[in-house]
This record gives structure tokens, sequence and C-alpha cells, in this order.
């Protein structure tokens, strides 16, 4: 491919609609330009053009626009989170070589068709990049276009040559000028001929070749009379709409390819530049990290971690004695290992602080002695990535790893809770750690290999350890992330039982609901409808039913979103119907079919996956099956509480903490009323609903407390006026007396939120009592919606964060005592802020007892910590 150019303003345009709003900590957007240089980058490696060159529109009008004042008139203003990322793209690729040309006047796509000219007149091959389909006239023996895509994986189906547009349309390039001519473009608002859409168009163009042909033989045409009238009465816009759809070939641009050629690349501008937009991965792709930072075989660049490049190398111990490391080890007091948690536990890597990589494999005879040996011991302190998968592993073959100082996965995370990817490589690459081509073929190591992996992760961590440090960190990372993880690994391992006659019980009658509930809709709408088709559904209620019309949804079709329908219940009997049918089907796929398919064959037990890392509160998650979506309120959810079971023999324990936020909320904000209330075991919700509705509490009904029940958690969750006049079904005056009379009798919560906000947006980060810190970046945005989403998240995050963080901290120290007093009973489940204990019937009061006393003291706050207890065969009991 001798050259490649690049529609510029068009794959910028699918990049920001085709991947969800990205920014960097500073607000500024930045998921546009990374589609693009994702699309820009896959194009290169897989055409590897000679030449690569963008085009650009300006803003300035065209002599489309000239010749016709409503050419795109209709076309909205580009939005401003895309806009301001033009710039910035342009400046980017001219630091990266790249020439940009635009011209006054003319499109991109005028200046794309003039490039292909060129290169069609020299015989050179090229290639345009776009995001639509204007550019396909364009192809030729010597030209293809590909219709770029963040989401397309083979460009090969993607990319136009003459035979494909020939089999996709039955016209040839050229041809679909004419094509437009006929039916228009209401992207571009190029008219066509009114009544005539794309598949008049393309037979008419089909069987006569062009508009030339049709117009000047349109007495003896073969078409039907209405048609004919058409045409005759829309022959003027046909010919507009020919011009104004046509690319010019002529743009006075320069006509010699070699000008084109990309110059040399500004390394250390373009890398600063990348790294201010958080691009990390594209400073690799494009080899702009700073030599400092690269592991090579004759500058290895550990100097910033003391580390002597020479005596970097890699030492099997396939065959040999292993009990010369061990000595070593046992002398060091410390190291850095990786286990191969995809192949199980075949492989540890263990650096030491010379940085030699000691690999130890199956193949040793005595490796699981030593394994044992080195990973139990207390006197050695160790650092690794993912102890939590660690400790599971290698519980498999019966090793207890002890004293794992330094973990490299909960460190990044707590550094960066507000990132998705917390994996070894994107961490690397934030750092600037890589390894070059000569160092890994000096040392023999793959790409992706776990030496690369184990080498990368003993790099970072001294660099996340100071980072830890800073950011006053270490505490929560030593003292509840780094111990939990062999919390959640226990339970893990233990899992919970399960009934699986009831879960197949359970099934069978939510089937017959479902076919009973879908008998019902059909006697108001068709059976030919997919009810699980929005787009299908949308049409029958807002079309055929004559609903009142809601909002439309991102793809233009008629929304039929829960929240959607839920608003709509009094207008229709059917839509009560379908969302009760969209309840038991999700129920039945994820409660039963979900549960049943993630049960263990060997324990019957369902051994779900507690992770850590993905919340950016602190809370923990669960996956395989997600227990914490389990929908408690609602009676059929209910009913899942009781497919979880005791063994024979023993009874589950829930110990429930009673109202923790709001807990949390008293002890941060110190309000008076509020500790009052707790102190004096008063029911908050009831306490509430007495001052914001200035009744006595006996005149109190169950529909105000439920009332002030929203209030109080709404305060939490920053819920505004209009949201609880909709929650409560009340008018909107309503809804902002209740809050006012909140905040009249608790104004010590008004000022912290206040102060929270304040605060937060002079640092940047709003954090727990614990010190888990979150970044807000959107605090300062000028969006309204955008900065309006990251308060909520600022004055939420602190209480919740902290009610994690207590929780964790009421785990570790439930777990330490069960174990301390050699009792069988096991923590089995987490959920939100319950701890669920699976106990032998005779260990139950001492059982029950821990868990009430290691919960309420797990932290000690202005008010009491209460925790509720309940005993059961089932979950369901117990709670």
């Amino acid at each position: 491919m001798h050259l490649l150019v690049l529609d510029g303003n068009s794959i910028l345009n699918r990049a920001f609609y085709g991947i969800r709003l990205l920014s960097n900590k500073e607000g500024f957007h930045t998921n546009a330009i990374y589609g693009f240089l994702n699309i820009l980058n896959k194009l290169k490696e897989n055409f590897k053009p000679e030449i690569t060159t963008v085009a650009f529109d300006l803003k300035a009008p065209t002599f489309r626009h000239k010749f016709y004042k409503e050419y795109k008139a209709q076309r909205k203003p580009m939005p401003a989170e895309l806009m301001e990322q033009v710039p910035v793209l342009k400046e980017l690729l001219v630091l990266l070589g790249y020439k940009i040309i635009e011209k006054e006047g003319f499109e991109a796509d005028d200046i794309l068709g003039t490039l292909a000219n060129i290169c069609e007149k020299n015989k050179k091959t090229c290639l345009i990049a776009t995001g639509d389909k204007d550019s396909l006239q364009l192809v030729s023996e010597y030209v293809n276009v590909n219709i770029a895509s963040t989401k397309v994986k083979d460009l090969k189906d993607s990319t136009y040559t003459e035979k494909k547009i020939l089999e996709e349309f039955s016209v040839t390039p050229k041809q679909l000028i004419e094509v437009k001519a006929l039916m228009g473009d209401t992207s571009d608002n190029i008219p066509g001929i009114a009544g005539v859409g794309p598949k008049t168009a393309f037979k008419l163009i089909k069987d006569y070749g062009s508009v030339d042909h049709i117009y000047e033989n349109i007495e003896n045409l073969d078409i039907k009379k209405n048609l004919k009238e058409k045409l005759l009465n829309g022959k003027d816009s046909a010919f507009l709409s020919k011009y104004l759809g046509t690319i010019v070939k002529n743009v006075p641009i320069n006509g010699d390819l070699n000008f084109y050629k990309n110059g040399s690349v500004k390394e250390k501008e373009a890398r600063d530049l990348l790294e201010k937009l958080e691009m990390f991965t594209f400073i690799k792709k494009f080899s702009l990290y700073e030599k400092s930072n690269e592991v090579s075989g004759e500058s290895i660049g550990f100097s910033n971690i003391g580390i002597d490049p020479e005596k970097v190398e890699i030492i099997n111990y396939q065959d040999k004695d292993l009990s010369v490391l061990k000595e070593k080890i046992f002398k060091e007091g410390n190291f850095f290992f990786f286990l191969d948690l995809k192949k199980d536990f075949h492989k540890i890597i263990i650096v030491l602080k010379d940085r030699t990589l000691n690999v130890v494999s199956k193949e040793n005879k005595n490796y699981f002695d030593f394994l044992k040996d080195v990973l139990e011991s207390e006197k050695i302190k160790k650092e690794t990535y993912n102890s939590k998968e660690i400790f599971l592993i290698l519980k498999k073959i019966n090793i207890d790893v002890k004293n794992i100082d330094f973990d490299v996965l909960l460190a990044d995370y707590l550094l960066n809770p507000e990132k998705k990817d917390h994996s070894i490589k994107s961490i690397a690459i934030k750092h600037g750690t890589y390894l070059s081509e000569s160092f890994k073929e000096k040392l023999k190591i793959e790409e992706d290999s776990l030496e690369e992996e184990t080498l990368f992760c003993s790099l970072l961590a001294p660099i996340l350890k100071e980072e830890i440090k800073e950011n006053n960190l270490e505490n929560l990372l030593k003292e509840i992330e780094q111990p939990l993880s062999l919390v959640l690994a226990s339970m893990q391992n233990v899992g919970v039982l399960v009934d699986v006659e009831a879960i197949e019980n359970y099934s069978q009658k939510l089937n017959q609901e479902i076919k009973n509930i879908t008998s019902n809709i059909h006697e108001f709408i068709s059976e030919d409808v997919n009810i699980n088709s929005p787009k299908q559904l949308g049409e029958v209620l807002f079309n055929d039913l004559s609903i009142p019309i809601p909002k439309k949804g991102k793809t233009k079709s008629y929304s039929t979103s829960a929240e959607v329908l839920e608003s709509l219940k009094n207008y229709h009997p059917v839509i009560s119907l379908i969302l009760k049918y969209r309840t038991l089907t999700k129920l039945n796929s994820t409660y039963c079919t979900g549960l049943l398919s993630n049960i263990s064959k060997t324990d019957g037990r369902i051994h779900s996956v507690f992770n850590q890392t993905e919340t950016k509160t602190g809370r923990l998650s669960s996956l395989n099956p997600n227990l914490q979506n389990i929908p408690v309120r609602k009676n059929e959810g209910r009913e899942i509480r009781k497919f979880f079971i005791a063994k024979e023999n023993n009874v589950l324990i829930d110990a429930d903490y009673s109202q923790i936020e709001l807990r949390v909320l008293a002890h941060i904000c110190e309000d008076e009323n509020l500790i009052s209330a707790f102190k004096n075991d008063k029911d908050i919700h009831k306490a509430v609903a007495s001052e914001i509705f200035n009744l006595p509490a006996n005149m109190i009904t169950d529909f105000m407390r439920s009332s002030a029940k929203v209030v109080n958690f709404g305060i939490i969750y920053g819920m505004s006026g209009f949201s609880l006049a909709k929650d409560l079904n009340i008018t909107k005056k309503e809804a902002e007396d209740y809050i006012e009379n909140y905040f009249s009798h608790y104004p010590k919560v008004k000022k912290y939120l206040d102060k929270t906000i304040e605060e937060a947006r002079k640092t940047g980060f709003v954090k727990t009592l614990f010190g888990r810190k979150l970044h807000l970046q959107d605090l300062n945005s000028k969006k309204f919606i955008l900065r309006s989403a990251a308060e909520r998240i600022a004055r939420n995050m602190p209480i919740q964060g902290t009610a994690a963080d207590i929780i964790k901290m009421a785990m570790l120290r439930v777990f330490k005592k069960l174990k301390e007093e050699n009792l069988k009973s096991r923590l089995v489940l987490q959920i939100h802020d319950e701890l669920i204990v699976e106990s032998p019937v005779e260990e139950l009061d001492m059982t029950k007892g821990i868990l009430k006393n290691e919960m309420q003291n797990a932290a000690n706050l202005l008010v009491p910590l209460t925790v509720n207890i309940g005993i059961g065969k089932s979950w369901y009991d117990a709670k």
C-alpha cells in the first residue's frame, strides 16, 4: 500500500460515538482521540502503507454551502465533549510526524478524492479510511475504501474494492453518485427526488445507468406512471443532488505524493501529551517511552530502585539442588514471587535482591516441599501480585502462605480505584516500565510470559510502595486490604451449600408464571411481537396502543426501559404485565439457571468469586454468581434466600449491621440530633418522619415512616427534590419541603455535605474515615450533568466507603477470632452489610457471641454499631 489517507473528522466522530466518554484526571475528554489512534494504529499494522496522511474539514463554508444554503443545515453542532478533542488530536498527529491537509472552501472528502486521483495517475495504490460510505464512489483499480470503526475486528470485511461494491450494491462505484442523486442523503441534507427511496434509486441506476440517461430517455422508460411523474417533478433536484454529492478531484493541494511522507517524530513532546491524556498504552505502541525507563540489555534503567543491570539473569532450577536457593532466601529474609495463576501452581518465579529470577517448576522432584518451606515461613516477608488467588490455588495442595508484606494488585487498586484495569501490563505501562526487545532476547523472555510479568511486578513494587506511602494508604493496605484477601480466599474455598431441588422447583414455578403472564400480555398485543425485543415492543406500545410517547433512546427507537415503563403503568394494564414478565424471566435466568450452572459437582456448593478491586467505594463484589444483586426487597427475590442452606448438623447465622451508613453519617457530621437518636436506640426512620412531618412519634403512619426512610438514604445519595418527588409520588414542592425540614432539624448534615464538596473541589478527591481515596475529575466540570454526578459521588463515597471499610474490618476480626478459638464455624457469605456464618449446632452460642462482639467493636464511632442476629437452616430462615 503506497498511500493511506484518513478522513479525520469522520473517523473522530465515529470514535467519539463508538466509545463511552473517557477523560483524564483534569476532566478533559479523551475517548475520540483514543478511538482515532486505535483505528490509525490498526490500519497501519494491517496495510503497512509507505505514506500516511490525514484530511480534516474546516469550519469555513465550502463551495457546496455557497451553492445550496440548505446543505448540511439540519446538522446539530458538534458536542462540546468532542469539539475540545479536535485541536488536541491535530497537535498530537503533527508531533507524531503526520501531515495534516485542510483546504478552505472544500471538504475532507474532496481532499480524499484529489489524493486518490493523484495516486491513480501515478499508478500507486491508495486506501481511504473513513467513517461513512460517501467515499465509496472513489473506489477504482488503484483505490480502496475502508469503513473504519472501533468495533470492526477484520479490516478486510470493512474494506471495499470494485468487486465488493458491485456484489453488495449491484452498481459500479461511480454509479453510487447517480443513486444518491435520486434518493438524496438526509445526513447531508441532499434532497434527491421526493418519494424515491433507496430500493427504487438502485433499481433505476442498475437498469438505466445514470441520471443523464434516465432524463434523456424518460418517455421511453419501462416505469410506472407515478414514478415517471416523481422523476419529472424532481429533475432539478436530481441534478442539484448529483452536483452536491459528487466528490471533486482537483482541490488545489500539493500534487507530489512525496510531500505527504511522514516527518520526524517529536518524541518528548508527543510522550508528554500522551501522558497528559493518560494514554500510556500508546506511549509503548509508538515507542515513545523514555530510555531511562526502558529495561534493556545495555542500560536496564533500574538505577532508580538500586538494581545492578549486570546481575539480572534467569536461573532455572528444573534439575538443580534447591537447598542453595532456599538457604539464600532465608538469609535475605524477603523476596518477590509470582505463580502462574492461569495454570495453577506448575511454576514459581522468585526474585531476590540481586534481581535474579529463580524459576522452579513441577519438574523438580522437590518442588512442593520447597514451596511449603519458603511460603509457609513466617520469618520471610513476601511480595506478590493478587494474593487472594495465590492463597486459593496453594490451598489446593495444603500450603498456607504466610507473611505477605506487599500486594502489587491491591496497591494499584487503592491508588487508582476509578480504574477498571489493574492488570500487570496496564500498571507497567502507566509507570513507563518496559522490556526492550534486546533485553528480552538476552534473557530469552517471551511476550506476556510469567517471567515478563514477574519482572514487571518486582520493578513496580518499590514504586507503588512509595506512592502508597505518599498517599497515606499504608494502614489501609496493610491492616485491611491485604489481610482481607486471605479471608476472601477462605470464603471462596469453603463456598455455600445450596438446595438444588428447591431451585429446580422454583424454576418450574417461575416458568409456569412466565407462561401465564405471556398469555395475558398477548391478550393485548399480537403473539407475533417478541416481548424481549425493545424495538418491537416500543412500536406496539406507542403506535398500536397509542400510549403517550416518552423520550427516545440513543438508537432513536422508542425506549422501553424499566424507568420508562414504570412511569407509564397507569396508562395501560399491559405495562404492569410486561414489568412483571421481565422480573420473572430475570429471576429465572439469573438466579435459577445461573445458580444451577455454578454449583460444584464435587461438593454441591457455590464458590462465588469475591472481588475486592472492582468498586470505586471499596465495597466488595462477587461473580459466578453475583450474590450482591439478589433483589431481596421483593417477595420473589426473598424466595432465593431459601436456596442457600447449612449442611447437616449446622445452621446459618446471619449478622446484619443496622443502618450502618446512617450511623457513619451521624459520626462524620457530628449532628447532635442524629447521634442522640442512635444512642437512645430510637427507630431512626420514625424519628426523622416525626421531624419532617412535624408530628409526635405516636402519630407517624407506616407511609410517613417509609417516606422518611427514602429521605434518609436519599440525603446520603444526594437526591434532589425532583427525584424524591418521583420516588414518593408527591409534588416537587412537597419533596423540597421534606428535605428542608430534614436539614432544619439536622443542620450539621447539610454543613457536612456542603463542606465535603468544597474540600473535594480543592483537593480533587474525597476519602473515608480510614483514608480510602477516590479522585473525582468532574467536580469542576463546566457541564452541569457531569458536575452534578461528581457531587453526588462526593457526598456519598465517604459514607458508603467508610461503611465498606468497617464491614471489612469486621470480617477480619470474626475470621481471626473463629480461628483463635479453633472453631469449625466458617464465614461463607458477605452481602452488603451482612455477614453469614455456617456454624455447627454445638458451636452456635459461641459463634453468635463472636459475630455480635467483633462486628459491634469493628470501629469506634460516636454512635453504637448495632448488629441484628438471625439463625436458621437457610439464609431465608436466618434473615
